[in-house]
């Protein structure tokens, strides 16, 4: 108990230092000051709080962006590593990279989190709550940047979404160039991805593609007999190709395939831990968008196909096939300067074939807008609705409120207030609705007709930025989940509702200082209190996550490096049979370095949990002790 609480208040010291120290800092490099810092923060626009361009400054939502740079400087395989780095953001893994992950955004189940691939949704309807499967979902080197949009806010694609992440990749252009990355580390792991890219005022190009190869270890702590180790393999293929047939028209097509195959632990009847996942994935999305000088309409149609099948000792035993079908337009009307209208209608096909022949399908109709108005470029709002028509549940409306108002203090400081309010649902999945229904339920579930979540949540926040390359951000969140749907693990008869209401509320903060050219310090702490129907915390949900960080860059941008201390403290789990118990407090260490050797060649290296820190995310699953990585980069 007692070094938990020095823990705790060792974390909380160096956060509520920093600010101190960046204006110890902001004396020493107030001749070094970067008078371009609030001009770029201008220019930035984002695409994942309203589905088009839109000025960060003038967004009113939580969001948080992160560059190719910053994941290539990190080092992680995983996107679900680097989104941990991010406020607001919590991570849960069952044994190393492949594994199953949870990723909760304040708190909230990784399947009510959204998750986009240039705009292509990439979800999977035959899991058991129809989300997206992160483990699957790597850093190569075709993405451009992602980008965070925390809370349930994202109406606009969907009512279910708690939250929004939005991954864009590269797209072609000029003379044909590309990259070739080989990397070798810790636990047998190879990765080998490469792209290349072209493009002209007509046409454009971008293909890349990985080999990820890892013999892992043996990921659950109560195998004791066979203590293998699980591997994961990891194959994707990514194109990207686009036409302008016109200055106002432009076509893109983008493709995605994925080929995994992992090992694990505890499947089978009798129970073996001689296990094997598959999971093959194919995307498409094919679009058009026609600008004027008043309108902007673009026109999508997309698909997703999943293929998903286990087996243990060495036979199949279980199969599974889910498919998307989405149509969907988006407009936008310029009506003045000062307002735009944001509108569109959406069509979505879920179907799932199990391996007996069985066929569920389910179709989604949507239609939304959004009202954005700016007054004396100082204040944003927006107003907006959406409407669903489920086959299974019936309509249901949404709705979204957000302001940004800004306000200049100083020569080259502004300060940011913004607040927003959004409500969703989230209609039971097939799979949930078919358990309950099929041969393996029984009472209460079988006797139980689920229904629909909502959700509703709001948050508040302050940003600063000046020309010194200060930037702080502070926000309080409250947001709540009526109706969850849950599996019963006292009698696992199937899904049951909870009759209240589940909770999550707090504290974001957010902070980051150029000192010089060479050095900046970030940070981030998430103080996060969960409730659950009765009251008590959610498990798996740290109250208080923190990252600290410092980067050095060389005056000749040739060495790169990255310090990233990262905390979790006051979490818990559940196990069948024992009940609630505490998952210990931990803290790890990470650094990464990338040396430009010349113009066209770079090597890296990245070493995790440099102390050999020894923790669990989820009871009775091993994490990594220390491991390094290392590779090198060519460019062309």
């Amino acid at each position: 108990m007692k070094s938990n609480i020095r823990a705790h208040a060792f974390n909380l010291y160096c956060f509520i230092a920093l600010p101190y120290l960046f204006l110890i800092f902001q004396t020493e490099a107030a001749s070094q000051t970067n008078q371009t810092f609030n001009e770029e923060l201008l220019e930035e626009v984002i695409v994942v709080s309203s589905r088009v361009e839109t000025p960060i400054q003038n967004v009113g939502t939580a969001v948080s962006v992160i560059t190719a740079e910053d994941i290539q400087l990190h080092g992680y395989h995983s996107v679900s590593e680097i989104l941990r780095t991010q406020p607001g953001i919590g991570v849960s893994n069952n044994g190393g990279i492949g594994k199953p992950t949870a990723l909760r955004i304040r708190g909230e189940e990784g399947y009510r989190t959204l998750l986009m691939i240039d705009g292509v949704e990439l979800a999977d309807p035959s899991r058991p709550q129809g989300g997206p499967a992160f483990e699957h979902f790597l850093t190569t080197s075709d993405v451009e940047r992602i980008e965070i949009l925390r809370g349930p806010q994202g109406f606009i694609y969907g009512a279910d979404a708690g939250g929004v992440v939005n991954i864009l990749t590269r797209t072609g252009s000029g003379p044909l160039g590309g990259s070739l990355n080989v990397g070798y580390g810790g636990f047998g792991t190879t990765k080998l991805d490469g792209n290349i890219a072209g493009g002209t005022k007509k046409t454009n190009f971008f293909i890349s593609a990985s080999d990820f190869n890892s013999d892992g270890y043996n990921a659950k702590i109560s195998d004791t007999k066979l203590m293998d180790k699980d591997g994961y393999d990891n194959k994707t293929l990514h194109t990207k190709f686009g036409w302008n047939p016109t200055s106002n028209l432009n076509m893109q097509l983008v493709s995605r395939k994925s080929e995994t195959m992992n090992e694990f632990d505890g499947c089978g009847f009798p129970t073996t831990n001689e296990c094997l996942g598959v999971m093959n994935q194919e995307t498409f999305k094919f679009s058009g968008k026609y600008k004027s000088e008043r309108f902007e309409h673009l026109l999508a149609i997309s698909n997703s196909d999943v293929d998903r099948s286990d087996a243990w000792a060495g036979s199949k035993s279980f199969s599974t096939e889910g498919h998307m079908r989405r149509l969907e337009y988006t407009g936008t009307f310029e009506m003045n300067e000062h307002l735009n209208l944001v509108y569109g209608i959406d069509l979505d096909k879920d179907k799932v074939l199990s391996n007996e022949g069985e066929i569920l399908e389910r179709t989604n109709k949507g239609i939304y807008f959004e009202y954005h108005g700016e007054l004396a470029n100082r204040l944003y709002i927006t107003a907006g609705a959406r409407n669903d028509d489920n086959d299974d549940f019936g309509k249901h409306t949404s709705i979204r409120v957000t302001s940004a108002y800004l306000k200049n203090l100083s020569a080259g400081s502004e300060l940011k207030y913004r607040i927003s309010y959004g409500t969703g649902f989230r209609a039971p999945s097939l799979y949930e609705i078919a358990y309950n229904t099929g041969p393996f339920s029984f009472p209460p579930a079988s006797n139980f007709s689920i229904t629909e979540e909502s959700s509703s949540g709001i948050d508040l926040g302050v940003e600063y930025a000046n020309d010194n390359g200060l930037v702080l951000e502070a926000t309080y969140f409250d947001q709540i989940i009526k109706d969850e749907l849950f599996f019963d693990l006292a009698g696992y008869s199937g899904y049951l509702q909870s009759t209240g209401n589940n909770s999550s509320k707090g504290l974001e903060f957010f902070a980051e200082y150029s000192m010089n050219s060479k050095w900046t310090l970030f940070g981030n702490l998430t103080l996060n209190d969960t409730k659950d129907q009765q009251g008590l915390q959610r498990i798996r949900r740290p109250k208080q996550l923190m990252n600290l960080g410092l980067k050095f860059s060389s005056m000749n941008k040739n060495l790169n490096m990255l310090i990233n201390y990262r905390s979790s403290s006051d979490a818990i789990d559940e196990l069948y049979g024992i009940g609630r118990i505490g998952l210990d407090d931990y803290e790890v260490l990470d650094f990464s370095a990338i040396f430009k050797i010349n113009e066209g060649l770079e090597a890296y290296c990245h070493l995790e949990n440099i102390t050999n820190k020894s923790y669990q995310e989820v009871t009775g699953f091993r994490t990594p002790g220390f491991t390094a990585h290392m590779g090198i980069r060519l460019r062309f």
